[in-house]
């Protein structure tokens, strides 16, 4: 007969933290929220650490090139999704690698044969009122001129005028020859009182936009997450069909670390797929592995040679895993008995394996808990996809801004790699993941701030200033179905 496990499959939100003495030393600015993301052994530090411990997850609709560098600049990680075409994806993450902080690569361009028409409507889809125009309307053209919204005056111009008659041409333009540095390029800027500086190569090819609103930003990223020679550090999905062509082709591209997608991960493919990788590169690819949710999945995926183990099945926003095939378990019960095997397998080898929570954050404080219950850091999806930085398109709908949010397990990510069971190569058979809505909530270093701010609150409430101390002291008590009522606005009339 089958195995029984009596102890109750639980959530974050059955939990609470007991307050700890917050002694004067506990106070936010002392938090740190360093965190590894990859193993370590005994009296050693991990090859790459996390400045925040938020990485987004490897979703279509959450982490490409766009999303990896704002997350980067600001502590923590991307992995950008891997069910897209090899060459797709090294492309986004050489563009994460070629950023250079303050050098931008437009995402507005056009012709100067395009009409005042299309640049409202560009503006519009963008955001950008600064526009490049190129030869060819990309953003590595030979740049004609720029368009900014004091070139012309919709009152007035009709909108069928062409961008050659209103544009700046590039004889009046001030530009700087691509190797400048940023502190030359901003006093240009500042010596022209300019708002934008087009910075090209010898063939007078558009390369990169420097702007003054930048200046103060590039002093607001004291946490951007970056490798030795100062480039923004970034990941990448892979799935256990294609690795032996994929790996090879992330890793030139310059990705620092990988990690294998899928909704379950205690296979074999999984256990193959690190073989190889770890046979023909050694230690100097990283790559996490998942997801699993007890000691045994934990143990299986370590021996292979996982860098990080992903935990959780079942419990993101988006995910029906646990609707279509019965199996999963409550998140926070799956990842307190990963961590008890982490540690036990710390102390009998000496070798430390970080964990990421994947899905089930539901309410900041549900960071805290998982930090707590021993994760070192956690993957996100729904939270980030809300942000202007995500890849997916911003709506009205029913008088409310969204953004779009689907599932890799979806029809829509039509991702079989990911999902089906390595017998056959016709695709998806079923979902386990659905196409939603989520509210937008704007920028992501906004939002980030508040969120960070919470948790060092939070941390501080507890008495401690890391997020190692807080895994040694943390209270958790569970709570009755009346206390979480009881633990929000009640009895009275809430104003509007």
């Amino acid at each position: 007969m089958a195995q029984y496990l009596n102890e109750t499959s639980r959530t974050f939100s059955e939990y609470l933290l007991i307050p700890g003495l917050t002694t004067k030393e506990c106070v936010p600015n002392n938090v740190s929220l360093k965190t590894p993301l990859t193993k370590f052994s005994k009296g050693q530090t991990s090859d790459i650490e996390l400045n925040i411990p938020f990485v987004s997850a490897i979703m279509q609709s959450v982490s490409d090139d766009g999303m990896a560098i704002a997350l980067a600049k600001n502590g923590g990680l991307s992995f950008i999704f891997g069910s897209q075409g090899i060459e797709e994806q090294a492309a986004m993450i050489r563009k994460v690698k070629n950023h250079k902080s303050g050098f931008v690569i437009s995402t507005a361009n056009l012709t100067q044969e395009h009409t005042l028409k299309d640049v409202i409507q560009l503006k519009g889809k963008t955001g950008h009122s600064t526009i490049a125009i190129t030869d060819d309307g990309t953003a590595e053209g030979k740049l004609l001129g720029i368009v900014t919204s004091r070139d012309y005056r919709t009152s007035t111009d009709g909108l069928d005028k062409k961008v050659k008659e209103f544009m700046t041409p590039f004889a009046n333009l001030v530009t700087a020859q691509l190797g400048i540095s940023l502190k030359e390029a901003n006093d240009i800027i500042w010596d022209h009182k300019l708002n934008s500086l087009p910075v090209i190569d010898e063939n007078n090819n558009f390369k990169f936009f420097v702007f003054r609103k930048d200046y103060d930003n590039h002093k607001d990223n004291p946490l951007e997450l970056s490798d030795s020679q100062k480039k923004l550090i970034v990941g990448a999905g892979i799935n256990t069909r294609d690795y032996k062509e994929r790996v090879p082709a992330l890793v030139n591209a310059g990705a620092d670390v990988l990690c294998i997608d899928s909704s379950d991960g205690f296979s074999e493919w999984q256990k193959e797929t690190l073989q190889y990788i770890k046979a023909e590169f050694g230690d100097k690819v990283k790559v996490g592995a998942g997801n699993v949710v007890d000691k045994e999945g934990f143990l299986y995926l370590v021996e292979a040679g996982a860098d990080f183990i992903k935990v959780g099945v079942g419990g993101g926003s988006i995910c029906i895993t646990r609707e279509t095939k019965g199996i999963g378990r409550g998140q926070a019960t799956a990842l307190i008995e990963v961590a008890e095997a982490r540690d036990e397998y710390f102390r009998e080898t000496g070798v430390y394996v970080p964990l990421c929570s994947d899905g089930g954050i539901a309410q900041d404080y549900h960071m805290v808990l998982a930090l707590a219950m021993g994760a070192d850091f956690l993957m996100m999806g729904r939270y980030f996809a809300r942000f202007d930085e995500s890849p997916t398109r911003k709506l009205i709908v029913q008088g409310n801004y969204v953004k779009e949010y689907w599932g890799e397990g979806s029809n829509r990510a039509r991702n079989w790699q990911r999902y089906d069971m390595g017998d056959t190569a016709d695709g998806l058979k079923f979902e386990e993941g659905v196409d939603s809505y989520v509210p937008y909530a704007g920028s992501l270093k906004d939002n980030l701030a508040i969120t960070v701010g919470k948790i060092k609150s939070t941390m501080c409430s507890c008495g401690t200033t890391s997020i190692s101390l807080l895994k040694e002291k943390a209270k958790i008590t569970l709570v009755s179905s009346v206390s979480i009522v009881e633990g929000g606005a009640h009895d009275v009339i809430v104003k509007e």
